[in-house]
């Protein structure tokens, strides 16, 4: 386990932007595939982007494509989630994972974090 932790959520207003962090103490993280999923109340968890552990291959979503993106950077152990002109539709909580396989399927990660609210006001 490599007990991810999520910051950077908040308030912001629609066409605002937010950046999210995904830190780890364990040096094991770097060697992982991270993704961020979301969950909005009542709806189910939503696959949202993910990185290889190198950093140089990257997936998202359909809904974020072009105003989300992905990054890390294993020197401070941290994964980040640039997220530009934001929608209401964006509202949920955003969850960090990590796992051994580039995959767009919750189930395929190991290690999550707590989450982090983003609220996007109309």
């Amino acid at each position: 386990q490599v007990q991810p932790v999520e910051s950077g959520g908040g308030l912001v207003q629609a066409g605002g932007s937010l950046k999210l962090s995904c830190a780890a103490i364990k040096r094991v993280f770097t060697t992982y595939t991270v993704a961020w999923f979301r969950q909005a109340p009542g709806k189910e968890r939503e696959f949202v982007a993910t990185i290889t552990r190198r950093g140089f291959a990257t997936d998202y979503a359909d809904a974020v494509k072009g105003r989300f993106t992905i990054s890390r950077d294993n020197a401070v152990n941290t994964v980040y989630l640039q997220m530009n002109n934001l929608k209401p539709a964006d509202t949920a909580v955003y969850y960090c994972a990590a796992g051994p396989n580039f995959s767009r399927t919750a189930g395929t990660y190991t290690d999550w974090g707590q989450g982090t609210q983003v609220t996007v006001s109309t």
